[in-house]
């Protein structure tokens, strides 16, 4: 994985982030809503900052807030910001989702987070990429519990999970008051079993929406869905 991505608007430096870019991240920033022209935006969980980037591309928030508790990413994620055409709207603070509902009055209108998930015991040898990546770093229960502390009265929350996930999350969130609105569960190709679940909720109770996508048709062949969601991003879609 190269040290360095070139997004069409943005590019990122990851050689000091333990979770490097990826589809998921990617998929989450490309399908997150906006349809309700959010003024205020927090990614949980930061990473490199890809998110938070995506975000002031596609939209006009004013605030866009991102937290990352490890320090190397942190630093990397400030730098990425400062770096963009929308260093002046972006803002990255070095906490844990725990100190930082505890700090913040503010509320979200959009609050979106591709949150770390195997929570599974998980070894690669490196600490810090295993600390990110396993739930027990932020669980469901403790990243929920925030979402309802922070989020606006009409706001969104949009995050990506493993597909078989999906049902735990979906009633973690309930129990904060969160329902789901709209699933869209993700596959690699057209044979492979659904992998991913991108999940956006609120606090009403409305009719839920779900679909699928699938990102190839065959290896490093696109599918026309997955090309519409990412081409504003990808070099070359």
């Amino acid at each position: 994985m190269s040290e360095s991505f070139k997004f069409k608007q943005f590019s990122i430096h990851q050689d000091r982030c333990a979770m490097k870019i990826g589809t998921d991240g990617v998929l989450l920033g490309a399908w997150a809503s906006l349809d309700k022209k959010p003024n205020t935006i927090l990614d949980i969980g930061a990473g490199t900052g890809l998110i938070a980037l995506m975000m002031a591309q596609r939209s006009d928030a004013e605030i866009i807030d991102a937290i990352e508790i490890e320090e190397a990413a942190y630093e990397q994620c400030v730098e990425n910001l400062e770096n963009s055409p929308w260093g002046d709207r972006l803002f990255c603070y070095h906490a844990g989702l725990d100190e930082f509902v505890d700090e913040v009055d503010d509320k979200y209108d959009l609050i979106i987070s591709n949150p770390p998930f195997y929570s599974e015991d998980v070894s690669s040898g490196d600490k810090a990429r295993d600390r990110a990546r396993q739930n027990n770093s932020l669980p469901f229960d403790e990243l929920l519990e925030g979402v309802r502390r922070l989020l606006s009265k009409n706001g969104v929350f949009s995050v990506i999970v493993p597909h078989k996930e999906e049902r735990l999350f979906i009633t973690v969130a309930e129990k904060q008051g969160l329902y789901p609105k709209r699933i869209t569960r993700v596959k690699g190709n057209y044979e492979s079993p659904v992998k991913r679940s991108l999940l956006e909720f609120g606090f009403a109770r409305i009719n839920l929406t779900t679909n699928e996508l699938v990102i190839e048709i065959s290896r490093q062949k696109y599918t026309s869905e997955y090309m519409r969601l990412t081409k504003a991003f990808y070099l070359k879609m």
